[in-house]
């Protein structure tokens, strides 16, 4: 029988951590703590290794395509495939942050929509019968769906929104965001909010 894996995104520190933590000791099988930063990735894995725990590291950066397509060659070779993945790698910047909201929102989408979506488009493939998906989101998502316009709302709370749609929706968002219309065109001032709110659509 093969060995079964599990793979959690952005896991060198946080939640990603204390996953990799939980999933070392009540899982069978190999358990990946990735991270984009090599060195931050191994010096999490000695850490864990420290405590008597076995995790195993794969460098990952979602947001390069590139990183994404190594990784998933790597599972499905040397696994097979994929028994449980946790996305969980994502961005929040710090309430006190001066970038621009235009900026905010274009950098927070970009990892926690659509480097997750990229992610899920290459490794959803790999997930083995009876497998497992996670994506982690945020209660701050269903706070943001209540602020933003009747006409949002009713499109995210839809039975029939397809992912083109929902891509569109945050493309919106990004553009005018960065235009300083974001206001006006029915959205809330929470990049992090709106882009958790469109991963759990």
């Amino acid at each position: 029988m093969s060995t079964k894996v599990a793979v959690v995104t952005g896991s060198n520190k946080g939640i990603g951590f204390a996953i990799v933590r939980a999933l070392c000791k009540q899982f069978h099988g190999d358990v990946y703590l990735t991270s984009r930063d090599v060195g931050r990735g191994q010096a999490a894995v000695e850490s864990l290794a420290s405590e008597g725990l076995k995790p195993l590291f794969h460098q990952l950066d979602i947001n390069d395509l590139n990183s994404i397509t190594t990784a998933a060659a790597f599972f499905k070779e040397k696994y097979g495939g994929v028994d449980i993945l946790i996305n969980n790698a994502g961005i929040a910047f710090k309430v006190a942050d001066t970038a621009p909201f235009g900026a905010q929102a274009e950098v927070t989408l970009k990892t926690n929509f659509f480097a997750t979506r990229d992610m899920l488009s290459h490794f959803m493939p790999l997930i083995k019968a009876g497998g497992r998906v996670v994506n982690v989101s945020s209660f701050v998502s269903s706070r943001t769906l209540n602020q933003c316009s009747p006409e949002l709302q009713q499109r995210f709370r839809s039975e029939d929104i397809t992912e083109d749609e929902l891509v569109g929706l945050m493309q919106r968002f990004v553009e005018k965001a960065k235009s300083g219309e974001h206001s006006q065109d029915g959205w809330p001032d929470t990049a992090y909010g709106v882009s958790k709110t469109g991963l759990t659509v």
